[in-house]
């Protein structure tokens, strides 16, 4: 009797494990990514897993995971930004070299404003003209870094303001406050886009730009308003890092696009899809972050930290080829 039952359930014990491994596939690389970390930097660096070193890892994860969050809005509309690095600059170099004088409930609003006008500027020249995203994007990045880099002849950067450096060193209740904003600000986008018709609207122009534009979608002006926010969330990453770091740098920020590029990606969104929603890229985010960390305990010098960088970022690529041509099959 005991044998016959246990051949009776094998069948199902296998389906079960079946549908397990079906599921772990098919999440975004970044969950399994970040599980083999903390089992890596359990066995040789346990230190890093201190709460206290995590929620440190954390507070350096929060400006990526703004630029991210912008990031992965503009792919899941088949669009892209790479000019976060300039906003990133513009901002640090007007709020450390003394040209905006301007108080900080003034002053920040105002970098917000500068990095949704950008996003504008790309999304006008993309939507409108028709431009290539990449090459759009990546010039606007190119002319605001070499914007700052010549002013800052005459107008060196120096400190951050205080408002931002107390704001990077600020706890509630010994959690610090960034990634709190960034959590803050994740999960009401995250319910929005899920509930809302703009997210519904933003899906079915992933699905299909054409089909949606045939059947009545606003599809430009969702790819519009997908480039003012994702240009609005760069800014709000380089406030965030400049409250980090404590000081001006006119390369601040510099990696952070090809950054958010990987960790979006790597968290499930692909042009088009948006199969990771919010979190899986929030999740790359912080593995991406944990990762540098955890190559630096282990002495990988900066050349090492890039080539694994520029590895991460052409594998998350391949990944995403080799889904979609068995998706296309």
């Amino acid at each position: 009797m005991s044998s016959s039952m246990s051949l009776s359930s094998s069948p199902g014990l296998a389906y079960r494990l079946q549908q397990a491994m079906t599921f772990i596939l098919a999440l975004p690389p970044a969950y399994l990514g970040t599980v083999v970390l903390l089992v890596s930097a359990a066995a040789l660096r346990p230190n890093l897993l201190s709460p206290f070193l995590l929620l440190l890892i954390l507070r350096q994860a929060a400006p990526l995971g703004f630029a991210t969050i912008g990031q992965s809005l503009v792919m899941r509309c088949r669009s892209l930004d790479l000019s976060s690095g300039g906003v990133i600059a513009v901002v640090s170099y007007l709020l450390t070299s003394g040209v905006m004088p301007l108080p900080w409930p003034i002053a920040l609003p105002l970098c917000i404003l500068f990095g949704a006008l950008v996003g504008a500027f790309n999304g006008f020249l993309i939507v409108r003209v028709r431009a290539s995203a990449v090459i759009v994007t990546l010039a606007v990045s190119m002319i605001l870094s070499g914007t700052v880099i010549a002013l800052s002849q005459f107008h060196a950067v120096g400190d951050a303001p205080e408002i931002l450096r107390s704001m990077g060193r600020a706890r509630v209740a010994g959690v610090p406050l960034v990634p709190l904003l960034w959590i803050a600000t994740l999960v009401p986008l995250a319910l929005w886009l899920r509930r809302s018709a703009f997210g519904r609207v933003l899906d079915a122009v992933g699905a299909n730009p054409r089909a949606a534009g045939l059947s009545g979608l606003p599809h430009l002006r969702v790819v519009f308003v997908a480039h003012v926010t994702s240009g609005a969330m760069s800014a709000l990453s380089g406030l965030m890092l400049l409250g980090f770091v404590g000081v001006g740098n006119v390369k601040l920020g510099a990696d952070l696009a090809l950054n958010a590029l990987a960790a979006s990606i790597l968290g499930g969104i692909n042009f088009g899809s948006g199969r990771g929603g919010m979190l899986g890229p929030a999740v790359a985010a912080f593995m991406l972050v944990f990762l540098f960390n955890f190559l630096t305990s282990l002495g990988l010098g900066e050349p090492g930290k890039l080539m694994l960088q520029g590895t991460l970022i052409g594998a998350a690529a391949l990944a995403y080829c080799l889904r979609h041509k068995d998706s296309a099959h």
